[in-house]
Formats: structure tokens, sequence, C-alpha cells
């Protein structure tokens, strides 16, 4: 079997140098019908190797579950990557960040106060250690030395950002090492000695994260990894993007001379990311250094792949950089071309205030509860109370995460925004039904937040004093494509929400769609049931992604839950991707 180790000077493949050449592609965010083909472009790029996190949410959404079905099939990636001629790293965790809703860690697990956060404490690490058992069970088979892709298997992720608790380093290398792990181990920091002395141990191989500056970094780094191959496992040639912020682009000549200043170094490389892919659903995260900032659906990141797998500008530029210094394959994938633009009407209202009991289950809490508090935890949740008194008053909450809209007597009041530090709002009668459409826009993904619950946090006020005696109602959002009006309905005009509407979507084939949803207001889309993920008009995001494979020959059925107005019930589709503010 073929041996891979860590050398002197360099990575040894079979006892000769070897330097990876690798592209992030987390198979999580991309269609699984779709692998093949983007580990293929990697290849023709003249990447040799394919990085991949693994999200223990994804995995794990309840306690006791691990599903590695359809599109969270690890086992089937990475034999898609072996047949393809290329190599594997994996990167499990147990954090991910990545943009990833809590950072990869399952709410669940938080749930209880007294479980720790990336540190040496015993709940947290033995939900840890059975994680990770799942995932070795996956990985260990597919290891170089037993025939397979995988050269090496990261431990934590950027943990000198976080934390410095060398005991918890070292459980968890321990229980990779027991759990048949034989590969290389490494971890990787930003390039500052500070954090690359407190997130790794002697005996993994320190590797860095950074976009710029090759030689400086890679001296930092050195001091740090005195022996073997210098790496930037996270070469960052794009940026990720928040909703209400501009579109991140990066030029790709600029990106190119950076690559080629890394390779002349003679470091391996990971391209963070070569295909960013998609959040699909309600799984991208947050950030909130101060002002939460959730993240956009579109995962594009400015990559080298686009979001709907088309070489870029950047692609080509990477490659003519690569082939300066290896071999690269003689053909390169077609340019893009223009996506089919079908349109519909979307009708048949079901609205959400009207009959709230379709969307799934009430019952009755005394105390307002978090989400946390709910079984299963839900992303969005209608509450509900009576207020009797004898004059109006300030509605307060101890903190809203992440944004609630409050209607009084079927009348919309006005929206409570965590971005803006909004927490209490002023009710217009003394007596009458309060509603408030709580939403979940992403967990924090980086920093101290991460593992924080959501909904209402510490209860409601009105005039000053307690206000109890909730009904709770979670949306069920997958049933919500199923959702249909008691007899059919048309609708024109500005539309207000929340409310469910559908459209017929005829194409003559299979293809990529772009879905245009700068005339809607706030919400969640799918088609033929797949969930396409968020769509706001604050932007810069402008498009979903409909990657072909949910696409059907002849009808379609495109869903859409609007929590917000949109003004116009149409559904268009536009020929490429919109995700800046000044795209047209």
């Amino acid at each position: 079997m073929p041996e891979f180790a860590i050398g002197e000077h360099d990575f040894l493949l079979d006892g000769r140098p070897f330097r990876i050449l690798s592209g992030a592609l987390h198979y999580f965010r991309v269609h699984p019908d779709l692998w093949a083909d983007r580990i293929d472009k990697a290849r023709r790029m003249g990447l040799n190797t394919i990085e991949t996190y693994v999200a223990w949410n994804a995995h794990a959404p309840e306690p006791g579950a691990f599903d590695l079905s359809g599109g969270l099939d690890l086992d089937r990636f990475l034999r898609l990557v072996a047949e393809a001629g290329m190599y594997a790293i994996v990167r499990p965790g147990p954090y991910i960040c990545a943009e990833w809703d809590n950072g990869g860690l399952p709410a669940w697990l938080f749930r209880d106060p007294s479980v720790g956060v990336r540190r040496y404490e015993p709940k947290y690490l033995a939900a840890v250690r059975e994680y990770l058992t799942k995932v070795y069970e996956v990985v260990v088979p597919h290891q170089i030395d037993r025939g397979g892709p995988v050269l090496l298997v990261q431990v934590e992720n950027e943990y000198g950002a976080f934390g410095d608790d060398k005991r918890y380093l070292a459980a968890l290398a321990e229980h990779t090492r027991e759990s048949g792990v034989t590969v290389p181990l490494t971890t990787v920091d930003q390039p500052t000695p500070e954090m690359l002395a407190a997130g790794s141990l002697d005996g993994l191989h320190r590797t860095a994260s950074f976009g710029s500056g090759a030689e400086a970094r890679l001296a930092i780094l050195r001091a740090h990894q005195p022996t073997g191959p210098l790496m930037c496992s996270e070469f960052w040639n794009g940026w990720f993007d928040h909703w209400g912020a501009h579109h991140h682009t990066t030029s790709a000549a600029d990106s190119a001379a950076e690559l080629d200043a890394l390779l002349a170094a003679g470091a391996s490389v990971n391209l963070y990311m070569f295909h960013g892919g998609t959040n699909f659903g309600l799984t991208s995260g947050a950030n909130d250094k101060g002002v939460y900032q959730p993240l956009i659906t579109s995962y594009d990141y400015d990559a080298p792949l686009d979001e709907a797998g088309d070489p870029t500008p950047k692609y080509h530029a990477f490659r003519d950089v690569i082939a300066r210094y290896h071999k690269v394959p003689d053909t390169v994938p077609p340019p893009a071309r223009p996506a089919p633009t079908p349109r519909g009407i979307l009708r048949d209202p079901v609205r959400l205030l009207d009959a709230p009991d379709r969307f799934g289950t009430w019952e009755f809490h005394e105390e307002l509860p978090a989400f946390d508090d709910l079984t299963p935890m839900p992303r969005l949740a209608l509450l509900r109370t009576s207020v009797a008194g004898d004059r109006p008053g300030v509605l307060t909450f101890g903190e809203v995460r992440d944004r609630a809209t409050v209607f009084f007597d079927g009348n919309l009041v006005g929206t409570l925004s965590r971005e803006h530090h909004d927490r209490a709002i002023p009710l217009p009668r003394a007596a009458g039904e309060l509603l408030v459409l709580v939403e979940d826009q992403g967990r924090v993904d980086y920093g101290p937040r991460i593992g924080e619950a959501k909904g209402i946090i510490g209860g409601a006020e009105l005039h000053g004093e307690p206000l109890t005696g909730w009904d709770v109602l979670p949306l069920d959002l997958a049933a919500v494509p199923s959702l249909r009006p008691s007899a059919p309905e048309s609708v024109s005009g500005p539309v207000a929400g929340p409310v469910v509407l559908r459209a017929d979507i005829d194409v003559d084939e299979p293809a990529d769609l772009f879905l245009d949803t700068g005339e809607w207001g706030k919400g969640v889309a799918w088609l033929n049931g797949f969930p396409l993920g968020r769509y706001w008009r604050r932007g810069p995001q402008r498009t979903l992604y409909v990657p072909r494979p949910v696409v059907r020959a002849g009808a379609n059925e495109l869903v859409v839950l609007e929590l917000g107005t949109m003004l116009d019930p149409a559904a268009r589709f536009v020929p490429r991707p919109l995700l800046g503010h000044t795209e047209a």
C-alpha cells in the first residue's frame, strides 16, 4: 500500500517529496449528483487533492442520530475523490467555523448549560468522542495506507483564535489515533506567534491560514514548525458575504500572484475555497463582533469555481500559476452558458395568521421559552398570548435572537432586529391578542458567542411586569412545501406575509437555474421540495441557485414562504447569478 509521511523538509509519498495542491470543496454544500463534476474540475485546474470539513450538526441534527445518506454520504464523496485519481484531506472539527450554522457544533449539545464549548469538559468531550468515532468509521478505511485517498486529518480548527486548552487538544488527538487514524495529524492557525503557540501541540503538524504576504507568514510558521513541509492549509482566495453588506470580490490577477509567491516558496497549499457551493436550507451561520451579521445563502466565495460550478477568470489564472510548477491536464471545463429563464405566477396563498394550526402544533408554556427549550428546536416560531389592561404599553423582551415581527389583533405593529439591538416596541391598544413571529437567522459561527441560545431570551414584559401564559407554535418548515389552500386563489400586486405561495415552472430539460428574488421581501424558497435557502431584498444576494439535479423536464413546483412584503408575486429566473447590488 502507498505510504504518506512528514519528512524533514517535505511531505513524502512512498518516500519521495510530494507537494499538496488542494482545494476546499464541502460535500454538504453541493448537491451530491454534482460532486463528481466539481472534483473533476479541481483536477483539471491542476489540483491533486480535495479538502473537506465535516459538519457535525448536519449529520446529527438530534442526539443519537448520525445521517450518512444522500448529500451527507461522506463515504461516497471520498470514493469519488479516489476515482478521480485525487487525494483527500478531512477536517472533522468538531468545530469547523466555515461560516456554517454554529460553526458545525449541534445546538442540542448546549441545552445543558454545564456543557463546555471547545474545552476539556467531560460532557462536551463525551459527545465529541461519540461524533468523531462515527466520522472515523467512515474515514479510516479511506486512508492512503489502506488504498484510499486520505492523506491528512486535521485536529480542531484555528483553535488558537479561541483558546489554549492543551489538555483538550491532546484528548482529541488521542481519540483520533485510538479510532484508527494513522495518517499525519495537522492543526491550522492564523500565522501569529500567539495563535500558533496556543492552537497546537508538539506531535501535530502546524499549518497556517492566510491570503497574502506568503514570505512573511511562512517565516512565522517556520518559527513554530521548525521541521517538515510548510503549508498554507487555508489560502483565502475570496471571502464570504453578510446580508446588507457588499459582495466581496478579489482580483484574479492579485490572487494568482499571491498563489505564485506561495508555490515559489516551496509550500503546499489548500485553496479556501476552490468551490464554495451553497448554504442550502437554513444552514448559514453568522458573525457577531458587537453587531450581529447573518450570512447570505450563497457561499460563492468569489472562488475559482463559482456557485454553479462554472470556471471563473480566477480558475484560469490559478491554473496558469500551477502549470509553472507542475503538469496540468490538457483540457479545461467549458465556459458557463446562460441558464434558462422560465417564468411563473405565484398563487394559492396560505396565510400563517389565518391558519396557524396548519404550520405546526401549539404547546403551552407559562414562561416564554427560548428556541433551545423546544424539541425539536425551530428556526421559526409563532408566539401568542392575550393582553388585558387599562392602557397601551410597551412590550419589552430580554433579548431578540434574531428577528421578531409583532402583530396585535392580526395587524402588523413592527419588527425588532437583533442587528439593531432592538428590544422594545409600543402596543397600540390596552387589550387584545398579541402574536410574535420569531426567526433564527443563523447561529454565530466564530468567537465567544458559539453555542448561544436562540429565540426570545429572558422573557417578555408589559408595563414593566412579566408577561406570562404563552402558546408557542414551532413552524414545521419541512411541511411548508405541501401546504395548499382549501380552494385555488390568485394573487396580484404586493403581497404581505407571512404567507406561503406557489408557482408552476416549466422548463424544456433539467438545467441550473437562478431564481430572481429582487422583487420579493424576506423568506425561504423550495423547488420540487428541495430547500434553496433564504432570500432577502436587502441584498447583496439577489438570486437563489437551483442545482440542475433538482430540476425536472416539464413542470416544476416552486414554493415560497414570504415573511415580509412581496412587491410582485411573479417568479422570474435570470441567465446568470446576481450576487452584488450593482449587478444587472
